[in-house]
């Protein structure tokens, strides 16, 4: 591996670029643009080749788009515009490719080699993930073909995506048939953690086949998911040399010296896998490209890895879902209700992190059971953040509300429906502004309430976009703490991390007068919503923890809250993955079921 300024000469040495950026599903036209401008960006830093994400003209995740015969001709047509501007590099752009068949339209995702104003040949995705948050085998039919490209005399093999997840997939059959560059192109979305999956995935990759591995992955989000790049390259001995910034665009430019790489194959063989398992992946096909280097060889600069610690790499998860969502669909300005607890306090800050604090306008809505510190804890928070308060007491719908009631009610004791009116006066409020004015409605309920439906239905639920609907409380007050640490300032106040939680929809309520510690509720949470675990395994695994583990009882209670709310998460707004398993696309399951666990 080099990163010095080389040429094609005897070290044949080959400049390969990621191009990590940032697609909005569906807007085709403006997507073929940007992948114009990064080809250039790549060709003017003389790269041999260019691989982009994938389904890169479409966008990720196109889901039913793709069922429409107008949808598929214009990505082809945005194909064929692109391809007639590719002049001396090779460019791998994603798109959906399809086939008429007497049965019907076939659908694939597929990549198109593009050179010399041409495409050149096209890689249809074998491996179809079908789980979590992906639906391929819903759309698309694999591909059996695994081209080698020829360029030059390099050979390359390109592949999707899951194509690398397996133990053996197309790499094996290309590395097999010559290749000594893998290109993977990727939509992986984000989940905390996952970064280091991949590296082992693609430096495995690299180290059986002794091939380098270039990996590319788009950044940005899209509705529930959100992609944060991460693309990279490894070397033949399976090493990590290199990794794109995360969430932002960024291209990734790297020298192969083709030479040593042979010789190293010389000396230590790859795995050999038995030619039987190689041809039920796919035929091996050699496409020859004459392709020539570029004169243009600016020098590189070193390759770095680029790493994130987790809370940072959540928080700005939560950053950039929150700004594309708003961007990609055409609003600029959002409110939020800022009640001075911890939930609005760390939405507040991501709001105004993601747009900026002119874009961002908090809403207090006292009532009489708002104690002062509250208000005076919602007016500190967003002095901080240099974000407008506007102030609307909710008593006079409140007392309204008392009033039509008073007749059906008469007779019964004040419970839940009268705590819950007043956060629907709530919802209503914040909805009749955001539609006078064209904005957007933040909500900010965590993982912890949306799982026990410690959340009110056309209340506090209400909204267009719910920005920690994956955080699970403990993590809120994580993520509070560490905004305050990496700054700009330390914009939640101390009294709103440090207080009880609280609705505040009775005198005195506490958070705990519902649920179990937040601590016990989210663990429980993680093991039978991402685990997946039993009843059983999960009492287990909380008696091995003793007098800090949660009983039977209350873990029987919080699996039933649990399943008996189904029905209200299905109400609510989208709002960024970033946890192994989200509610949503992720977690699907019905809500009349007589299934006992």
């Amino acid at each position: 591996m080099t990163s010095d300024n080389g040429s094609s000469g005897s070290n044949r040495t080959f400049r390969v670029a990621a191009a990590q950026i940032n697609t909005t599903v569906g807007d085709i036209d403006e997507n073929a643009t940007l992948i114009e401008q990064w080809i250039g960006l790549a060709y003017d830093q003389g790269a041999d080749l260019v691989a982009f994400p994938e389904l890169t003209i479409t966008g990720y995740p196109p889901e039913d788009l793709v069922l429409y015969d107008n949808f598929i001709a214009a990505n082809k047509a945005a194909l064929n515009r692109i391809a007639a501007s590719v002049g001396n590099i090779v460019a791998v752009v994603g798109f959906v490719d399809s086939e008429e068949t007497p049965a019907g339209t076939k659908l694939f995702n597929a990549a198109a080699v593009l050179h010399d104003r041409k495409i050149v040949t096209i890689y249809r995705k074998i491996h179809l993930p079908n789980y979590g948050v992906f639906d391929e085998r819903r759309y698309f039919t694999s591909g059996k073909e695994c081209p080698v490209l020829s360029i030059g005399g390099v050979k390359v093999g390109v592949n999707i995506c899951e194509d690398i997840w397996a133990p053996i997939g197309p790499s094996e059959v290309q590395s097999a048939n010559g290749a000594q560059i893998i290109v993977n192109l990727n939509a992986s979305p984000y989940e905390s953690g996952k970064q280091g999956n991949r590296v082992n995935i693609v430096t495995e990759v690299s180290r059986r086949n002794r091939a380098y591995t270039l990996y590319t992955n788009q950044i940005g989000g899209q509705d529930e998911l959100v992609f944060d790049g991460g693309s990279m390259i490894a070397g033949p001995d399976g090493d990590l040399l290199g990794t794109a910034p995360r969430f932002e665009e960024s291209l990734l430019v790297a020298d192969i010296d083709i030479t040593s790489l042979e010789n190293s194959r010389l000396q230590h063989q790859s795995f050999a896998v038995p030619q039987n398992d190689l041809d039920l992946i796919g035929q091996p096909v050699e496409i020859n490209i004459d392709a020539k280097s570029s004169e243009k060889r600016p020098k590189l600069p070193e390759l770095s890895i680029h790493r994130l610690d987790r809370l940072e790499a959540v928080y700005r998860a939560l950053i950039l879902g929150t700004r594309d969502y708003l961007k990609k669909t055409g609003f600029k300005k959002v409110a939020i209700a800022v009640s001075g607890g911890i939930d609005s306090a760390i939405v507040t800050a991501i709001a105004v992190d993601a747009i900026g604090a002119d874009n961002v306008v908090g809403v207090s809505l006292p009532s009489r059971y708002s104690s002062a510190g509250s208000i005076t804890d919602a007016e500190d928070l967003c002095s901080r953040l240099g974000v407008e308060l506007w102030s609307i007491p909710i008593e006079p719908g409140h007392s309204a509300f008392e009033k039509m009631l008073s007749d059906a009610f008469e007779g019964t004791e004040p419970g839940l429906s009268e705590e819950n009116s007043q956060s629907r006066i709530r919802g209503n409020l914040m909805m009749s502004i955001a539609n006078k004015f064209g904005w957007l409605v933040l909500t900010t309920g965590n993982k912890s309430e949306m799982a026990t439906g410690y959340a009110t239905l056309y209340g506090d639920m209400a909204g267009a976009y719910a920005v920690i609907k994956d955080v699970p409380k403990t993590i809120v007050y994580e993520l509070s703490a560490h905004r305050n640490n990496r700054g700009p300032g330390s914009p939640i106040p101390k009294a709103i991390i440090e207080k009880p939680p609280s609705a505040e929809l009775r005198p005195g309520q506490l958070d705990e007068d519902s649920l179990p510690p937040y601590d016990q509720l989210d663990r429980v949470i993680h093991d039978y919503i991402e685990e997946r675990m039993s009843l059983d395994l999960i009492v287990q695994n909380e008696e091995a923890l003793g007098d800090d583990g949660a009983s039977e009882a209350v873990v029987r209670r919080i699996i039933r809250l649990i399943d008996i709310n189904e029905y209200k998460r299905r109400q609510s707004p989208p709002g960024p993955k970033i946890t192994g398993l989200a509610f949503g696309k992720d977690r699907r399951l019905p809500i009349a079921s007589g299934w006992q666990k």
